[in-house]
């Protein structure tokens, strides 16, 4: 009498789906697990030593001079009337 069994279970979640619905219940497990692990990311950050993130290299810039301008296309654009 003092245990609680799977049918004591599963009348206590048939009343909350009741009363909250579904739609409901689903964003609180989102809510939830977004909390969850907003908590962890948070923990692991904190046992962790602040990193510097390495610094992107300079890009390299190359001038290309074009030694043939036989291969330019001169195209005038028009529009239709």
């Amino acid at each position: 009498m003092g245990s609680i069994s799977i049918w004591h279970w599963l009348i206590v979640l048939l009343v909350v789906v009741m009363i909250f619905g579904t739609k409901k219940l689903r964003n609180i497990g989102s809510d939830l697990g977004g909390a969850v692990r907003g908590f962890k990311d948070g923990m692991k950050g904190a046992n962790e030593p602040e990193a510097e993130t390495p610094a992107a290299p300079p890009a390299q810039v190359t001038t290309a001079k074009r030694a043939d301008s036989s291969n330019t296309v001169d195209v005038e654009a028009k529009t239709k009337s």
